[in-house]
């Protein structure tokens, strides 16, 4: 007998540390109240890389989640995962009940694409002291600071996902909003 083929078909079992990850791109979203990194993982879900960094448009147009939405379709994206900023307690204040909103805004306009809250703590205080390291100057981070968090989010939830087998974080539901009909009176006969 020689490969694991062979075991399994002569019945033993197989055992492995690794648990199964689903094949696909992720997107990885660091929401900021001026930017907003975005980042992406390879197909086989292994590797998060930086695609954009895009001005945050608070208006109710939206064209940073226009956006997001056209490189998830071009990508065929299997979910996207926004970072969710708790404090080092656990607590949510006002930069998660935003980053909270934004997810859930995004996953209206992405439907029937997934999208799920992540931990996020410090991510973009290790972006700024990775990139730091790297020799970058503190101006030239701006720029690039919310893409590299982004990648430690989308990193951190394909790595979660790896070791548990589980998609990461919390699945943002989406109640469609009512469209009441105006009500007509009927002609009386």
């Amino acid at each position: 007998m020689s490969g694991t083929g062979d075991l399994q078909d002569a019945g033993a079992v197989v055992w492995s540390t690794e648990a199964m990850m689903r094949p696909g791109v992720r997107l990885g979203v660091d929401v900021g109240s001026v930017r907003v990194g975005v980042a992406a993982s390879d197909p086989s879900g292994l590797l998060a890389s930086p695609v954009a960094t895009l001005p945050r448009d608070p208006s109710d147009a939206g064209a940073d989640q226009d956006e997001i939405a056209g490189l998830a379709g071009g990508r065929v994206a299997l979910e996207i995962v926004v970072g969710l900023p708790r404090s080092l307690s656990g607590e949510e204040g006002d930069a998660a009940r935003l980053a909270r909103a934004y997810a859930t805004d995004l996953a209206r306009r992405v439907a029937p694409t997934p999208v799920r809250l992540v931990d996020e703590r410090l991510t973009t205080v290790e972006s700024h002291r990775k990139l730091r390291e790297s020799g970058m100057a503190g101006r030239s981070q701006r720029a690039v600071v919310d893409q590299a968090a982004a990648v430690l989010i989308l990193q951190s939830a394909l790595d979660a996902e790896r070791m548990s087998g589980r998609a990461p974080g919390e699945l943002v539901r989406v109640v469609a909003r009512s469209r009441r009909r105006p009500r007509t009176k009927e002609p009386r006969r």
